[in-house]
């Protein structure tokens, strides 16, 4: 069945880089089920880039921009609700854009609300106020449901998934042994340390890596030290540069000595990092890599308990035709045969070793990376999952 849906999120989860992902992923997959879908006129960037009412900017931001926003998101919707009934107001929100009366005001017109999310695996405080306001949160992280009914909110488990009109292999040459697409932090550093110290040939792309991470950076990070900025305010528009530049932070300072020797241990050659990549080149980069990796850790390591969680990748790189190698997480076994669709290891060395034996089995990786991305195909669409959401809702 049809709906009329009103549409509200950013382009992109990270306001950081300029990318199409939630637009590729979420809305443009509404507008392919046959949906009428109404787009929230609204630039959404500086809004993405002021979450965090704990700091003092942000939160002054947040307290001029949040009315404002809500009391635009009214007109519009509202005007889009009298020319044809609205059945459904999607969102992708935190509790900084939206004042939650204006959640109460949408529903009081008789439309169902919902909000998506995929943060709250360490990030759950910052849609703590909002999430009851709405009739049903979409909630991947299964370990969370429990807190958002905690939070009064009806939470629906709603997996991540990958469209395959953007996720699909490209006709082009494989130039790449081992390759890692996603920003620096965790122990991904010395995951990637640890494959090159062993021989193995990964290179890495995204935010992070050549700003901490390479060799020729241990300088600038002493000298931004030594001068005593607040490195981590610098990047204080993302919470994980924040997190990047404590864990730097702690490593550098005197207190950290023992820390401040392995520097050399976690760096990376320039030769293996490169830059951010665009939406294409992240595609186009599974179809020139014999192996994919994955990280299901996420979150700021320091002093917290690992947390592991399913990411979008899981579902991106399998779809795009790669051969996938992730970290193992025992919900990923409600997804994918683990070892004859994707392959997973549990620390560095287990990592090593499947890495060496799937570059030295080519009829095996290709096995495993069809049946991978026949998979996704059957199952892990977001039509699939925005199917089920809906009739979970009773929307269809």
């Amino acid at each position: 069945m049809s709906m009329r849906i009103f549409y509200a999120s950013d382009t992109t989860p990270n306001s950081a880089f300029n990318s199409n992902l939630w637009r590729d992923n979420l809305f443009s997959t509404l507008v392919e089920m046959g949906h009428d879908v109404v787009e929230f006129q609204y630039d959404l960037r500086r809004t993405f880039r002021n979450l965090d009412t704990s700091d003092p900017v942000q939160s002054a931001f947040i307290g001029n921009n949040r009315p404002k926003l809500s009391r635009e998101l009214i007109r519009q919707v509202k005007a889009a609700h009298a020319i044809r009934p609205l059945d459904l107001f999607f969102s992708y929100f935190y509790d900084a854009c939206v004042l939650p009366e204006t959640i109460d005001e949408i529903r009081s017109w008789g439309i169902t609300t919902v909000n998506w999310y995929c943060n709250a695996s360490y990030q759950l405080h910052l849609v703590s106020e909002i999430s009851r306001h709405y009739d049903w949160c979409l909630v991947p992280e299964k370990f969370r449901l429990e807190d958002y009914r905690a939070l009064g909110a009806r939470p629906i488990y709603c997996q991540e998934a990958a469209n395959p009109k953007i996720y699909r292999p490209y006709p082009l040459p494989v130039e790449f042994d081992v390759t890692f697409v996603g920003q620096a932090y965790g122990d991904r550093p010395a995951y990637l340390r640890y494959l090159l110290d062993h021989g193995i040939d990964v290179r890495v792309w995204g935010f992070g890596w050549r700003e901490f991470y390479s060799e020729g950076a241990r300088k600038s990070w002493r000298k931004w030290l030594r001068r005593g900025r607040n490195f981590g305010r610098k990047l204080a528009t993302i919470q994980d540069w924040r997190d990047t530049a404590g864990r730097l932070r702690q490593i550098l300072e005197k207190k950290g000595q023992d820390q401040a020797r392995s520097i050399p241990t976690l760096a990376l050659p320039e030769a293996k990092i490169g830059g951010t990549l665009s939406d294409l080149q992240l595609v186009q980069r599974y179809s020139r890599s014999k192996s994919n990796l994955g990280f299901s850790t996420c979150g700021n390591l320091q002093g917290q308990k690992k947390i592991l969680q399913i990411r979008l990748r899981d579902f991106e790189v399998p779809m795009s035709g790669g051969f996938y190698l992730t970290e193992y997480m025992k919900e990923l076994e409600e997804f994918y045969n683990i070892g004859t669709e994707i392959v997973c290891y549990r620390d560095p060395a287990e990592l090593a070793d499947k890495i060496n034996y799937y570059l030295q089995h080519e009829t095996a990786r290709e096995a495993i990376r069809r049946a991978g991305y026949e998979r996704c195909l059957r199952e892990h669409t977001w039509q699939h999952r925005f199917s089920a959401a809906f009739k979970a809702m009773g929307l269809v």
